[in-house]
């Protein structure tokens, strides 16, 4: 008998694999705005009304800069399919909101609301959270006051400023979410 000893190797393709990284920077001119890159393409983004701050505190509508990891990917399942990607999925249900209230224990987390109930609700008419990726930013520990809410999510139609957020089209959103990951790296600044 011979040797009956063989290998596969499987190669997989970068684009079958998650990205390493993603940055985003401010765009030349106009601190609300900026550009995000990733595996050798860059989209426009809308940056915070506050542009790019190394401080980030509540209200104050700055994107925090630092390094941060995608936790999981929120998406409006009554009005789109569910998107390929890496990272963890979660429906949108209409009573999903999140605390920005400082005072509060559960202070830039997930939430329930009722109708009445303030709070930033995750169901909104004008599609901006549709697809919400949601980042490590003030997570781990929670700091009362030093943000709440930065997620990754759609833009408007005019680009404008955000409350502290990152956002684009849904073109590239989607293009993103196909290769983002729970170790993608995000690296504002």
């Amino acid at each position: 008998m011979g040797n009956t000893n063989f290998s596969i190797t499987c190669e997989t393709e970068a684009r079958d694999r998650p990205l390493s990284a993603i940055r985003v920077r401010r765009a030349a001119g106009d601190p609300r705005r900026g550009w995000l890159t990733a595996d050798g393409w860059t989209i426009p983004v809308a940056l915070g009304r506050g542009g790019i701050l190394a401080n980030k505190r509540e209200g104050d509508g700055g994107t925090p800069r630092g390094t941060y990891r995608p936790l999981q990917l929120w998406w409006r399942a009554d009005r789109h399919s569910r998107p390929p990607t890496f990272l963890p999925v979660r429906p949108i249900r209409p009573e999903d909101g999140w605390c920005e209230d400082p005072k509060d224990r559960h202070y830039n987390q997930p939430i329930r609301l009722m109708r009445e109930e303030a709070g930033d609700r995750l169901t909104r008419d004008d599609h901006l959270y549709d697809f919400i990726v949601e980042i490590d930013h003030n997570s781990a520990p929670r700091i009362a006051g030093r943000g709440s809410a930065v997620f990754l999510h759609l833009a408007r139609t005019n680009f404008s400023a955000t409350a502290g957020c990152v956002s684009m089209t849904k073109s590239a959103m989607l293009r993103l979410l196909r290769r983002m990951g729970p170790q993608t790296k995000i690296i504002i600044g």
